[in-house]
């Protein structure tokens, strides 16, 4: 009898241990994605050990599955970081996102079934009200959710490593780029945005391939017109003088 209470414990704690490891990971992946974690910052395994009630092994563990999802970087005897943003990963998200966005989205277009469809429904309902609210943090995570609802309904897991590394960085960039949307500009630019998920959305239902591929392409351009105005900002006006 004591044994199998023993042994019960021993379930019940090896349970907890997984829900608390699922909720590490969970939280991790939301402060990266909401940059509370900064690019390039040490990931401490220590203190998410005690935030989390987990031992050492368990959080490196989860430190390798997030590295091979893209969220952080791993180097030999080097403490883990978030994984970086420079000009050369900058450079190669907007040379892949296109190509990644357009396979995904054409692919839904072909085999999403309808509550997926209506789940993708539910998603963007949830990014307006955040756009309405100017809710920067859960606009840029429905917005992730959104693309990421749509490389689920493509049915094909050759793609989703890359979307997924993929979305991290859009995420992040779309907290940078989208902070606050003080200008009229930039609250078109916002409004154009969810218009062209709507019509993402109709092009899927309709399983219009050709056109679900050609609105994602100038979503996507969008996001690379606001990028380049915030990296190379139009120069002041400054008098010539004679």
């Amino acid at each position: 009898m004591a044994r199998t209470k023993a042994g019960a414990e021993d379930a019940s704690n090896a349970d907890a241990s997984v829900d608390r490891k699922a909720l590490l990971a969970e939280a991790l992946r939301r402060r990266i994605v909401s940059m509370e974690m900064a690019p390039g910052a040490v990931v401490d395994e220590l203190a998410l050990s005690e935030e989390f009630g987990l031992s050492r092994p368990p959080v490196r563990e989860l430190m390798r599955q997030m590295a091979a999802e893209g969220y952080i970087e791993l180097e030999a005897n080097r403490a883990a970081r978030v994984s970086s943003m420079n000009h050369q990963s900058l450079r190669n998200f907007f040379l892949a996102a296109p190509m990644i966005y357009i396979a995904t989205t054409q692919l839904a277009a072909t085999n999403a079934t309808a509550h997926e469809i209506d789940e993708l429904k539910q998603i963007q309902e949830r990014f307006r009200d955040a756009i309405e609210r100017n809710d920067v943090e859960n606009r840029v995570l429905n917005n992730d959710q959104f693309h990421l609802q749509i490389g689920k309904m493509a049915h094909n897991p050759y793609l989703m490593p890359s979307l997924r590394r993929i979305l991290i960085d859009h995420a992040r960039l779309g907290k940078i780029f989208y902070r606050h949307p003080t200008t009229t500009d930039m609250e078109l630019d916002l409004g154009k945005a969810a218009d062209q998920h709507d019509q993402i959305i109709d092009a899927i239902a309709r399983r219009d391939v050709e056109e679900a591929g050609n609105i994602v392409r100038a979503h996507m351009d969008l996001s690379r017109r606001r990028m380049t105005e915030y990296v190379a900002p139009a120069a002041v006006d400054v008098p010539l003088v004679l």
